[in-house]
């Protein structure tokens, strides 16, 4: 019972936020494939609303209803069902690029980027049109909502986790559930917010929406590739420039690493150790919630989920002196780098 309450309290407090860039972005394409539909069919009055509520709560049921199905499946059969670091790149790429060819689409750049254009697939539509009277606009948030098992953010994978070790399909489900549930609100608000300022524009919405697919999608290309472990991400070059110069790095080369994951990131940014040995790396938490408890090491293939308050000891292998191992966590929001002397 007690993982259950965790699970809740995790959504609300961090979990909407976190999974906002991802999760948001596949639904605001979804919003703007059916505005579109909407401003040409309906006639421009002020009167005239798009209907946001009712496409972002089916969305959202999907969602719950889609990681209450994984949290089962996760305590049946005690195995994971999450991607491996690279699989959840190309995923992100993919994302990126059908984000930006939507927006490209949106802002009549060429008619290629029609493609780009979200189909739901014909038995979905049938399915949806049967059980809902022949309204079919639902149908693309419904699936996308679905979808969203695929690509998980960094506090959701920690609580599929937690469901795994629960070996119990009932309990796994109640934490899944619970944990989305709590992280409905937040994300209701945000989205249902960006676009109601984009109707009150009305005639500007598109456009809108076209600026944020196209943010969204260079975010999620970013994020690809700091899950492949890339130096040429924008996001990295960010925080380099950001981070305190104390925090930045750790003082000399050493076989035995301790690397500090925050809500914010991970300290120091970059560690110097001891080329030519195996070294240990010891990974420590203290009431941290964020994407940070995702630790990757993509070179490695490492993927740890990490407790919220804890140490978790990791093996490296010897490395050649002058090797940049570079680190992050699931989402590729935070980063970081092993310089091996």
């Amino acid at each position: 019972m007690l993982d259950i309450w965790i699970a809740f309290i995790t959504g609300l407090t961090a979990g909407g936020l976190s999974c906002m860039a991802v999760h948001g972005g596949l639904l605001t394409s979804s919003l703007a494939s059916q505005l579109e539909k909407d401003f040409q069919n309906q006639p421009h009055t002020k009167q005239s609303r798009p209907q946001l509520a009712a496409p972002i709560t089916v969305f959202l049921l999907a969602k719950l209803a889609a990681y209450t199905l994984l949290g089962f499946l996760l305590g049946l059969v005690g195995s994971t069902l999450s991607l491996t670091p690279l699989m959840r790149a190309l995923l992100q790429f993919a994302i990126g690029i059908f984000m930006i060819g939507n927006a490209l689409r949106m802002f009549n750049v060429h008619p290629i980027f029609r493609y780009f254009n979200f189909e739901t697939p014909s038995f979905i539509t049938r399915f949806i049109r049967k059980s809902s009277k022949g309204k079919t606009a639902f149908a693309a948030p419904v699936f996308l909502g679905a979808m969203t098992v695929l690509i998980p953010c960094g506090i959701a994978q920690s609580m599929m986790a937690v469901a795994l070790g629960s070996a119990n399909p009932l309990i796994g489900a109640a934490i899944m559930f619970a944990f989305t549930l709590g992280a409905s609100p937040a994300f209701f608000a945000l989205t249902y917010f960006a676009a109601r300022m984009g109707a009150m524009l009305e005639k500007y919405f598109m456009r809108l929406v076209a600026i944020v697919l196209l943010l969204l999608g260079v975010y999620a290309i970013d994020t690809g590739l700091n899950m492949v472990g890339s130096p040429y991400s924008l996001s990295n070059t960010v925080q380099t420039l950001t981070s305190p110069a104390s925090a930045a790095e750790s003082e000399g080369p050493a076989a035995d690493l301790t690397l500090y994951a925050h809500d914010d990131g991970y300290t120091p940014r970059t560690l110097n150790a001891l080329a030519g040995q195996p070294l240990k790396l010891q990974v420590v938490t203290k009431n941290t919630t964020s994407c940070a408890l995702a630790f990757t090491i993509p070179e490695l293939n490492v993927a740890k989920d990490l407790p919220v308050t804890g140490n978790v000891v990791l093996d490296i292998p010897a490395q050649p002196q002058g090797k940049v191992m570079r680190f992050s966590c699931s989402m590729g929001m935070y980063t970081g780098q092993i310089v091996f002397k």
